[in-house]
């Protein structure tokens, strides 16, 4: 966002109002910022800089060596590097740990903010406006507050809980989450200026809107991780390879426009990427359920004290054995492929997951791109390439991670409408943060119920109450 920056310092400040600050944002306002030909998705912009951008920092040698290659190949081969490197940085965190994954997601998601919050200041140029900056990153934090502490309190309520400094926080986190908020919503008042009100209110809505698409998208994630790293690796995983591929498939293959808001984009390339995408889910998905690592969720232990990745499997990562439809059991037989000769039944054993694994790349490669479409649109409306400069040849953050907060939402709802059971190991966290008078009841509760369903028997309960 440097050269944002810097058409920000470039403007003359006056302390005469604007005759257009309260009718929205004004087109020829904005400066044409993030102009390289980084980003695959956009052809030429209707504004021109009145300067180069500057390039980013590290991609001046590149440049350099690749001098004598069209402007074409030489994005290529500068948006391959840093695709690989990124992928690289991705394999170091999945090794670190779902803890390491959780605060990258969270220095993400600042990064995120800032670009598309900075956007809306040189849009409505805010930078005049008492409070509004300072403002803007204090609902951020609002936020995060909440999000974040619903996620952990869920997971590690208890040992939270035993933590003097923190128990408070614990135990009225949502009530300490609506003061904050309603601080923030006084400031924002106290804030107001006259002949300014209309610009301000749109802007407290830009940053809402923000929260919304950046902060709590990156819960989701939180969420992902704490179920399981697979849930995770392999959607983001997806994305990038469709991401790779329907850009190698356009390169190479290109020749029919799929969408308008993003003319480089081809029918080509999305048909190719999306059975890439297929395939290579499948193939990720056998390997990473091959260790307990990727699929046991992260839990506190009790008995070690101290956070665990082992678990006993869910159904989902254990292979079950399915009866194919009586179709495919024809077209077997008649190819003489059927495993059972003479059997009228077919059947075939598999992970469940990796069924499900098929049902996330077909969202990641048909529905996941318009996350991708969304953010161009986005970017064409205020005339500008990137989001930033951050990653040569890519963009900013943003850039790289629009489909994947739309994918990242999609899993968490994936994983609790079809998937997700209640977890004993949650609901136990949940009672042990109780009082001991509730949790004796909550076991008498349960005890009863059990007794009427002849879940317990009386030997059992003579015992319990002989303890």
């Amino acid at each position: 966002m440097s050269n944002l920056a810097a058409d920000l310092r470039q403007r003359p400040v006056s302390n005469k109002p604007d005759s257009s600050s309260d009718q929205g944002p004004s087109v020829g306002a904005v400066p044409a910022a993030q102009v390289s030909a980084s980003d695959s998705d956009e052809d030429d912009l209707p504004v021109k800089p009145s300067k180069p951008a500057p390039s980013p920092q590290g991609s001046d040698s590149l440049d350099e060596a690749l001098k004598d290659f069209s402007p074409r190949w030489r994005n290529w081969v500068i948006r391959g590097i840093f695709t690989w490197l990124m992928i690289f940085s991705f394999a170091v965190l999945i090794y670190l740990g779902p803890l390491a994954l959780v605060l990258v997601t969270f220095a993400i998601q600042i990064k995120c903010f800032h670009e598309i919050i900075t956007i809306g200041y040189i849009v409505y140029r805010s930078y005049d406006l008492p409070w509004f900056r300072t403002l803007s990153w204090y609902f951020l934090f609002t936020s995060n507050f909440f999000f974040f502490g619903e996620s952990m309190i869920g997971y590690f309520g208890v040992l939270l809980q035993r933590q003097d400094l923190l128990w408070p926080f614990v135990t009225y986190h949502r009530f300490i989450s609506f003061s904050l908020y309603t601080a923030g919503l006084v400031g924002f008042v106290c804030s107001l200026v006259k002949k300014h009100y209309l610009k301000q209110f749109t802007l407290f809505g830009w940053t809402h809107v923000t929260l919304l698409l950046v902060v709590a998208q990156s819960h989701f994630i939180v969420q992902n991780v704490l179920e399981g790293l697979i849930w995770v690796l392999v959607p983001v995983s997806m994305i990038i390879c469709n991401d790779i591929m329907a850009y190698m498939f356009g390169f190479f293959f290109g020749r029919t426009p799929l969408i308008k808001l993003s003319p480089k984009k081809t029918w080509e390339g999305f048909i190719g990427g999306a059975f890439s995408t297929i395939i290579f889910g499948i193939m990720l998905s056998y390997v990473l359920l091959q260790y307990d690592y990727f699929v046991c969720p992260v839990r506190y232990d009790e008995a070690k004290e101290a956070l665990s990745m082992d678990c006993v499997r869910s159904h989902v990562f254990v292979i079950s054995e399915y009866t194919l439809p009586e179709t495919l059991q024809g077209i077997l037989r008649l190819l003489r492929l059927s495993s059972k000769v003479g059997s009228q039944k077919t059947t075939v054993s598999v992970y469940p997951f990796i069924l499900h694994s098929v049902a996330l790349s077909v969202f990641a490669s048909v529905i996941g791109p318009f996350g991708g479409f969304f953010a161009s649109g986005f970017k064409r409306a205020f005339k500008i390439k990137d989001f930033a400069d951050t990653i040569p040849g890519h963009g900013g953050i943003m850039d790289r991670f629009d489909c994947q907060f739309l994918m990242a939402t999609f899993v968490h709802v994936y994983h609790f409408s079809f998937i997700r059971v209640p977890n004993p190991q949650n609901i136990v966290q949940s009672v042990l943060m109780l009082t001991p008078e509730q949790q004796l009841q909550v076991f008498l509760l349960l005890q009863e119920k059990l007794l009427k369903k002849g879940i317990l028997s009386n030997i059992t309960t003579t015992t319990i109450d002989a303890l």
